[in-house]
């Protein structure tokens, strides 16, 4: 991840919950998703006591978990003093702190991908996907204008690497936003349209192997060849498994692109689903100083037999993922 040529995926976790008692009798999530975050948090919270009898910052901490992003606590690292709007359509501020080994805020950080922290919001159904940049203050708050447009379930990711020791981390938390709606169920989606821009997945998803995506942007029926460097990259990819969440880490191919160079129309990435399942994507490419937000669904496949693409052909209908 700490490769300036690699763009990593900005990733993910799961944790504790954020002003529960804010559902409304209408508000539907699926029941192995709520069932899986409350499992998560409970055995996170034992991962946290192991870690503080052990004193070496990964005693206890479940290493299958932890490259998944399902820890609410990583060597130490914890996200903590996140607050956000509470209903939808209001205007406030979404702020976090993120505190060290010490218990302390911690407000040294490297430069990853261009920024000190990535934040990424998105609904439990795959909804209303966000990558944002928030802005740090002296005593270590991180914080952004935010507005919820619909209520659910959302998961919060901070992806940082801390000074002190040079590594990456992704931290979680989920906030509750009470209101009623109807959870979105995720169908395979190959091809989609953002902002008048074709976007289309090709390629095997085979789980428990690195996997050759390719992902083609076109405009009237032409490909695009002035995709702009963003985030050290042409492009950005986030997976995120359908259900709970966890992240499919990913990494583009080739170098980074040097000041002023374009690319496309296709952009490759090298997956590695960590289970079978269906997996939600979302591209971010920049054209003219403008970024957009392209959602894809695929399934992965069992691998080997040709012509088997893992949702990668399948045609689909577009996905409202506000950002």
């Amino acid at each position: 991840m700490k490769a300036p040529a690699r763009l990593g995926l900005y990733g993910l976790g799961l944790v504790a919950v954020f002003a529960v008692a804010g559902f409304t009798a209408n508000t539907v999530i699926p029941d192995q998703t709520v069932q899986a975050w409350t499992q998560e948090t409970e055995d996170n919270a034992h991962h946290e006591e192991g870690d503080a009898m052990s004193g070496d910052g990964h005693a206890g901490h479940d290493a299958g978990t932890a490259s998944l992003g399902l820890g609410i606590e990583q060597d130490g690292y914890e996200l903590t003093a996140v607050t956000a709007p509470t209903e939808t359509g209001t205007d406030g501020e979404l702020s976090l702190t993120v505190t060290g080994p010490d218990g302390e805020p911690v407000t040294d950080f490297e430069l990853e991908h261009e920024k000190e922290l990535h934040l990424i919001a998105v609904r439990a159904d795959g909804q209303h996907f966000a990558h944002v940049h928030p802005e740090m203050g002296e005593d270590g708050t991180w914080s952004i204008p935010w507005q919820w447009e619909e209520a659910g379930s959302y998961r919060v990711f901070a992806d940082f690497v801390p000074a002190e020791t040079g590594e990456g981390i992704t931290l979680s938390t989920t906030v509750q936003v009470p209101g009623d709606y109807q959870a979105v169920a995720a169908e395979p989606v190959a091809e989609t349209t953002v902002d008048g821009f074709d976007v289309a997945v090709e390629g095997d998803l085979v789980a428990g192997e690195g996997s050759e995506l390719t992902m083609t942007v076109t405009r009237d029926g032409q490909p695009v060849t002035a995709l702009e460097p963003y985030l050290g990259a042409f492009g950005h990819l986030v997976a995120l498994r359908d259900g709970d969440l966890a992240y499919l880490h990913v990494h583009p191919h080739g170098d980074a692109p040097a000041a002023g160079e374009t690319s496309g129309p296709e952009i490759v990435f090298e997956a590695t689903a960590p289970t079978e399942g269906r997996y939600l994507l979302f591209l971010d490419f920049q054209v003219d100083g403008q970024v957009h937000t392209a959602p894809l669904v695929i399934d992965t496949t069992t691998g080997g037999a040709e012509g088997e693409h893992g949702g990668g052909h399948e045609e689909g209908g577009d996905h409202d993922h506000g950002e």
